[in-house]
């Protein structure tokens, strides 16, 4: 059993001012509870991270920051959620001993939280929440989702099944964490690769208190997309072995064309002709692409970027 530790919950927000007025007690509810069961030190703390929201997002931040227990950062302008979420899990490494990574939107159940305190005083470095069942969920949402998490695993990337991006971490893993320097993050997938002993709490997923979801079918497929080519080489061995396929079937073809010139079976046309050089050229397209997304990846990669710039601190102003 570990001792009393402190706890930093970390909480991304972007464009949040329709919500945080109703998850901002839940959040400081359950802190107080955690801390009231001796589970972690009055030192804990709730820590918003602004993401260069538009609305009064960080206006808010200020206001409940003058509680003791909430601090606030915010970030030079929108670097998206990943970057968010690393910003803060680096920068309450400092004073924490563990950190809770959840959104701010109140459709992960902060009772977990209990659990995966003491999942981790058990002996558990990385404790992962991972979703029960996806009722909330569109059909459409539900099988993109699920599917994307066993092309994931068949790509060979470390992930757990179902889970986003509520976690706790201990000091312990987050120093590791610092060590990847990766520009383009996909964290459900590089925080299996940290390593250590690590629990699962299931939770049921709610709807989302108020405002707008800030993850449409076009940024989810984006993560999607990073995940998948910052992770796993399989994609380019993949055009390779379709590239080999590709060349043995044209060679047949060739076999079959001089065959049929030989025997006197050969009748001049175009369809064939155009329906094969838009296939050949439709894989090419394709492959070129693909193959250009990961020397893209090591462009951004070898400029070593900042993954973010912290701009205000509520602290600063205190």
């Amino acid at each position: 059993m570990k001792e009393k530790s402190t706890l930093y919950i970390v909480i991304p927000c972007y464009n949040e001012e329709a919500v945080l007025p109703e998850t901002n007690p839940m959040f400081l509810g359950e802190l107080h509870e955690l801390m009231e069961k001796g589970l972690v030190s009055e030192d804990s703390r709730i820590m918003y991270v602004n993401d260069g929201s538009k609305d009064r997002t960080w206006e808010l931040i200020e206001e409940y920051s003058k509680n003791p227990h909430i601090v606030g950062i915010s970030q030079s302008r929108n670097r998206g959620h990943q970057s968010t979420v690393l910003a803060g899990m680096m920068e309450a490494k400092e004073s924490a001993d563990i950190i809770i990574t959840i959104d701010c939107d109140g459709q992960d159940d902060i009772n977990c939280m209990n659990d995966m305190v003491q999942a981790y005083q058990n002996g558990a470095e990385v404790v992962y929440g991972v979703r029960k069942k996806r009722t909330t969920d569109t059909f459409f949402k539900r099988f993109t989702a699920e599917g994307f998490y066993h092309v994931m695993e068949k790509l060979g990337v470390e992930i757990i099944f179902n889970h986003a991006d509520y976690r706790l971490m201990s000091k312990k893993a987050l120093d590791a964490m610092a060590e990847f320097t990766e520009v383009n993050l996909f964290l459900r997938g590089l925080v299996p690769l940290v390593g250590f002993n690590y629990a699962i709490v299931e939770y049921d997923r709610f709807e989302r208190i108020a405002g707008e979801s800030h993850y449409p079918l076009k940024k989810m497929l984006g993560l999607a997309f990073d995940g998948i080519t910052s992770l796993s080489i399989k994609p380019i061995r993949l055009i390779t072995s379709l590239g080999i396929l590709t060349s043995l079937v044209s060679f047949l073809f060739i076999i079959w064309s001089l065959v049929s010139h030989f025997i006197g079976n050969t009748v001049s046309g175009w369809s064939s002709t155009v329906t094969i050089v838009a296939f050949i050229g439709g894989i090419q397209l394709v492959s070129i692409g693909i193959i250009g997304e990961y020397i893209g990846k090591i462009y951004l990669e070898t400029k070593h970027r900042p993954r973010y710039i912290i701009d205000k601190r509520t602290s600063d102003e205190d």
